[in-house]
C-alpha cells in the first residue's frame, strides 16, 4: 500500500507489510475485544437488570443504545483525530477511557446511572474502533489486507460468542455489575501490549476535528432512535414521537449541509459518489441491523419464553459466532471473497444471514433445534459478508484517511446495531401489545401480573409471536439490502474496468 508524502507510516518489509504485522494484529484485536464484550455481554443481563433495577423495556433499550449512539456520533471525529495526532496515541487513550467507564458502569445504582455510564464508555469505544481498523490498513499491503480484515472481523464474532458465555458465568456467581468490571483487566492488558508493540502512524497534515458535525450527528441519530423506541408505548402518531422523529430528520439534514460547506468535514459527502463505497455502506448497515437486533431478541426468547438460565442462554447463542470463527480462522471466508469477488460474496453472505433469521423465526418458536440451524446459517453469511464490506469501504478511501474510513465503517455498524435493537424491538412490542391487553412495561412484569396459568401461557405465546414477526422483518431487510449492495458494487467494478 502506498502512502502520500505527508503520511507518517510504519516501517515496511520487502513484501510491503510491517515486519511484526501479525503480532500487532493480535494485540489490537485484543483491544477491540474489550469493546465487543461490552456490546454482547449485556444481552444476557437483560432479565437481571429488568428484575433488580425495575428497568422497563425502554430502559433496557437505552442501556444498549446509549453506548451505540454516542459511539456512532464520535467515530468520525475520533477517526479524524487519529489521522492527525496519531493512531497509537488515540488507541491507548480509548483503552483508558473505556476501562474507567466500565468501572463506573459496574457500580451504578439505577437505570439512569447505568445509561449515563454506558454513554461515557461510548467515548472510549469510539477511539478504539476507529484506530484499530486504521492500524490494520496501515501495516498490511493490498495482498494481505483481505485476510487481515477477515481475522479482524472474526474478533467481532468472538466477542459475540464470549460475551454471552462470560456474562452467563458472571451472573451465575456474582451480581450484574461484574459483567462490566470484567472489561478492566482486558483493557489493562491491551494497554500494556499496545504501548510495547504497536507503531505510531499519522497524517502530518491531518484534518481538524469537526466538533459541530459530531454534535449534530449524535443529536440527530439519538432523536430518530428515541422516536422508534417510544413509538409502541406512546403511539406512532403521538406528538412526542412525531416531534422527536422530526427533530432527528432536521438535525441530520443540518449535519449533511454542514459537512458539504466546511473545509475539513468529518464525513466527506463526495465519498457517496463512489458506487463501491455506497454499496458497502448499505450492506454494512443492514447486516448489523439484522444480526444485533436478532441477538437482542433471541436472548430474551431463550430466557423468558424457553426458560433457560443466563449461562445456558449464552451457550446457545454461541454457534453463530463459532461458525464465523471457524470459517475465518481457516481462511475459507477470505479465499472465497478473493475467488468469487466482493459483490458475489456480499450477495451470498447476506442471503445466508437472511435465511438464518427466517429459520429462527419459523423453526425456533418452541424449541432450540430450529434456532441452532438458523444461527449456523447466519454465521456462515456473516463470515462472508462482513470482511468483504469492510475491505470495500476501506479500499474506496485514500490511505491517509484510514482513520476516517474506519470511523465511517464503525459508524455504519453501530448505527445498524442501534437501529436493529430499536426497530426490531419496536416491532416486537407492537405485535405483543396487539395480541394481549397488558399495561406492564416488560414481559416479566406482565407474567407477574397474570391471574392464571392460562393467562401466563397466552402472554408467553404472544411474546413468541412478536419475536417471530420481528425476525421476519429483519430477514426481509437484510435480503433486500444485500441484493442492492451487491448490484451497486458490481456496477462500480464494471465502471472501473471500463
Amino acid at each position: 500500500m502506498t502512502t502520500s508524502p505527508q503520511e507518517e507510516a510504519p516501517p515496511q518489509t520487502a513484501h510491503g507489510g510491517h515486519p511484526q504485522r501479525w503480532l500487532i494484529l493480535g494485540v489490537i484485536c485484543l483491544a477491540q475485544l474489550t469493546v465487543l464484550l461490552d456490546n454482547t455481554i449485556l444481552n444476557v443481563a437483560i432479565p437481571s437488570l429488568t428484575r433488580e433495577m425495575d428497568a422497563t423495556t425502554a430502559d433496557v433499550q437505552w442501556m444498549m443504545n446509549a453506548y451505540s449512539l454516542v459511539q456512532s456520533g464520535l467515530l468520525l471525529t475520533a477517526g479524524n483525530a487519529a489521522d492527525r495526532y496519531g493512531r497509537k496515541l488515540l488507541l491507548m487513550s480509548g483503552l483508558v477511557i473505556f476501562g474507567v467507564g466500565s468501572l463506573v458502569a459496574g457500580l451504578s445504582q439505577s437505570p439512569a446511572q447505568l445509561i449515563a455510564a454506558r454513554a461515557g464508555m461510548g467515548v472510549g469505544g469510539a477511539l478504539l474502533m476507529t484506530t484499530i481498523l486504521a492500524v490494520v490498513v496501515q501495516i498490511f499491503d493490498d495482498k494481505e489486507r483481505v485476510k487481515a480484515i477477515a481475522l479482524w472481523s472474526t474478533v467481532s464474532s468472538l466477542g459475540f460468542a464470549a460475551g454471552p458465555l462470560i456474562g452467563g458465568v458472571m451472573l451465575n456467581h456474582f451480581w450484574w455489575g461484574a459483567i462490566f468490571l470484567i472489561n478492566i483487566p482486558v483493557a489493562v492488558l491491551g494497554l500494556i501490549a499496545v504501548a510495547a508493540l504497536v507503531p505510531e502512524s499519522k497524517h502530518k497534515a491531518g484534518d481538524r476535528p469537526d466538533v459541530v458535525g459530531a454534535v449534530l450527528s449524535t443529536i440527530g441519530m439519538t432523536a430518530v432512535v428515541y422516536s422508534i423506541i417510544t413509538g409502541p408505548e406512546h403511539g406512532w402518531a403521538s406528538g412526542q414521537v412525531l416531534v422527536s422523529a422530526l427533530i432527528g430528520v432536521i438535525v441530520l439534514g443540518l449535519f449533511v449541509t454542514w459537512e458539504l460547506r466546511i473545509e475539513h468535514p468529518m464525513l466527506d459527502m463526495h465519498f457517496f459518489r463512489n458506487q463501491k463505497f455506497v454499496g458497502a455502506v448499505a450492506g454494512a448497515i443492514l447486516v448489523a441491523f439484522g444480526m444485533t437486533g436478532s441477538l437482542f431478541l433471541l436472548t430474551q426468547h431463550l430466557q423468558f419464553v424457553l426458560g433457560y438460565e443466563p449461562l445456558d442462554a449464552g451457550l446457545r447463542t454461541a454457534p453463530l459466532a463459532l461458525t464465523v470463527v471457524a470459517l475465518n480462522f481457516t481462511g475459507l471466508g477470505a479465499k472465497l471473497v478473493l475467488k468469487v469477488g466482493t459483490p458475489a460474496a456480499i450477495a451470498l453472505g447476506m442471503t445466508l444471514v437472511s435465511a438464518g433469521l427466517a429459520a429462527i423465526a419459523l423453526l425456533g418458536g418452541h424449541g432450540y433445534s430450529g434456532m441452532l440451524l438458523g444461527l449456523v446459517v447466519m454465521g456462515a453469511g456473516v463470515a462472508l459478508s462482513m470482511p468483504a464490506m469492510a475491505n470495500a469501504i476501506m479500499s474506496a478511501i485514500p490511505p491517509e484517511k484510514a482513520g476516517v474510513g474506519a470511523g465511517i465503517n464503525g459508524t455504519l455498524a453501530e448505527f445498524g446495531n442501534g437501529l436493529g435493537v430499536a426497530v426490531l424491538g419496536a416491532v416486537l412490542n407492537s405485535r405483543f401489545a396487539s395480541l394481549v391487553a397488558v399495561s406492564a412495561a416488560s414481559l416479566p412484569a406482565a407474567l407477574a401480573a397474570a391471574d392464571s396459568a392460562e393467562e401466563k401461557a397466552r402472554i408467553s405465546d404472544a411474546f413468541a409471536s412478536g419475536l417471530e414477526t420481528s425476525q421476519l422483518v429483519g430477514a426481509v431487510a437484510v435480503l433486500a439490502g444485500g441484493l442492492v449492495a451487491a448490484a451497486l458494487l458490481r456496477r462500480a467494478e464494471r465502471a472501473e474496468s471500463a
